[in-house]
């Protein structure tokens, strides 16, 4: 049997770093870690290609060759994916479709040969029991959620290795928390369902037999939500086999910002190689978030939690949103004075919108106020309901947020005040690479001479050198995140 596993290409996003993969020579953020898994459940001796469209080309011989076409995708990817699809029925293949976007919204699909919705650890198993029988069925619906304890390591071997700038990790799914404008609970559920520290430890192991070293992000939808087992298990055993293993990746993933609470966790987590975190902020007003149900957010100095953490040696990013229904046209204002004063450089900003079965989207269409469906992009200027404050002001405000928080100005400025109190963990290392070097040279000619920025640069690099030189790789990065921030939001604004 040969199979193809089509991956569609992504859109410019906030987090695709497209501009800043140009200086390091590679295509993509990140693998696409759910075909990768889903591959794994596959028959061994099948005979499998993968094709990520964000790192090369699908040609026609690709479609023709396989027997059948896999193909997954997230809500962002909505139009590529059925580009792609429409490309291999024209050339008379048989696709196999999966994953969040398939999962949400499969009505807008009637020509996918077989749907299979929801976690493919529960699907895949009865796809090929039919497939085997020749009674092959249109639709295969989990109907619940995986024991993911049976989930094998990804294929790895199945990568364009050298065009990846992080590889990518899963220990748990779902979230403890429900967030009304969240997907999380209706794709993965609000039990946190975890691997066991055997499989981690393997996963890594695998990773590293791939020669891959460098940055790991766990892909957790809160990395943090089963707090015992991962202080007991799972941090511990990570900590030991880095240890081992010298250290060969450092660690990024998601939490809630409760996690500045909890000194010994955040300890363990700096121990173990992690040294960067996402926090979901949403917004500086109780009101919004009780509003939106993010109850571990309220009640707190959300700068003194974000410092304590950078403190403790895990830069954060973060996100924010605009357009809740008790936000008033002072939320701009607040939102851009609250990142400044944080330290946080790198502040996603998007637009409230509302997926499909969360909480927020059945308010809105009992309020009769559901527009168009989402984009999958919150950070495009679009809004799939009718904001409170009227469309016009919360676009246009949200416009100058995003003026002010990427101009060279500010952006620099935020950086140096993150570079001032971060702590670095005595275990954090520097591992000199070709593509950094590169990364440099490119950021000297592009940003320090030819760029707008060139003042900020060269001062912030100075400073560097001579205060926090340990840090230098890292103001170099943020540098050229700055130049892909801007660039990214240079139509909008």
């Amino acid at each position: 049997m040969h199979i193809l596993m089509l991956y569609p290409e992504f859109p410019e996003t906030f987090w695709g770093f497209r501009h800043a993969l140009r200086f390091i020579g590679k295509r993509a953020a990140q693998p696409p870690l759910g075909l990768l898994t889903v591959a794994a459940l596959l028959p061994e001796s099948w005979n499998i290609r993968l094709v990520d469209c964000n790192v090369e080309k699908l040609r026609n011989k690709h479609i023709d060759q396989a027997d059948y076409v896999f193909i997954s995708a997230m809500s962002i990817q909505k139009w590529p994916a059925k580009e792609l699809i429409a490309r291999c029925k024209a050339r008379g293949a048989r696709v196999v479709a999966g994953g969040p976007l398939f999962t949400a919204e499969p009505e807008l699909f009637p020509e996918v040969d077989h749907l299979l919705t929801g976690e493919g650890e529960l699907t895949i198993p009865r796809f090929l029991r039919d497939l085997a029988a020749n009674r092959l069925r249109r639709r295969y619906d989990a109907g619940g959620f995986a024991d993911i304890t049976r989930t094998p390591p990804p294929r790895w071997d199945l990568l364009r290795q050298n065009r990846y700038a992080q590889r990518n990790l899963q220990y748990s799914r779902g979230c403890p928390y429900n967030c009304d404008f969240c997907d999380i609970g209706v794709l993965f559920g609000r039990g946190v369902r975890t691997k066991t520290a055997d499989q981690v430890v393997l996963e890594l192991e695998e990773l590293r037999r791939s020669k891959w070293r460098g940055e790991v992000f766990f892909v957790d939808d809160n990395f943090i939500g089963n707090r015992p087992k991962l202080r007991r298990e799972i941090l511990p055993a990570i900590a030991a086999w880095m240890q081992q293993r010298k250290r060969p990746f450092s660690f990024g993933t998601e939490v809630s910002i409760n996690l500045a609470d909890d000194k010994p966790l955040m300890e363990a987590m700096v121990e173990a190689g992690f040294d960067s975190i996402f926090v979901g902020i949403e917004s500086v007003s109780d009101e919004a978030l009780s509003e939106c149900g993010k109850q571990q957010n309220r009640n707190r100095s959300m700068i003194d939690s974000v410092q304590e953490m950078q403190r403790m040696g895990l830069e954060v990013t973060a996100g924010f949103i605009l357009g809740f229904d008790s936000d008033t046209p002072s939320v701009f204002q607040r939102i851009s004075d609250f990142i400044q004063e944080s330290g946080i450089a790198t502040a996603m900003v998007g637009l409230l919108n509302a997926p499909r079965d969360t909480a927020l989207y059945k308010r809105m269409q009992s309020e009769g106020r559901l527009l168009d469906d989402i984009s999958g992009n919150n950070t495009d200027g679009t809004v799939n309901f009718v904001p409170a404050m009227g469309m016009d002001t919360l676009v246009e405000g949200y416009r100058e947020v995003l003026r002010h928080l990427y101009a060279p100005r500010a952006y620099y400025a935020r950086v140096r005040q993150f570079m001032q109190q971060y702590q670095p963990g005595k275990h954090t290392g520097f591992r000199l690479k070709f593509c950094h070097l590169w990364a440099l040279a490119s950021s000297m000619v592009r940003l320090g001479i030819l760029g707008r920025e060139r003042r900020y640069y060269w001062s912030l690099l100075g400073w560097t050198l001579v205060r926090r030189p340990g840090l230098f790789p890292m103001a170099v990065t943020f540098s050229i995140y700055g130049f892909h921030y801007r660039m990214f939001f240079s139509g909008q604004v």
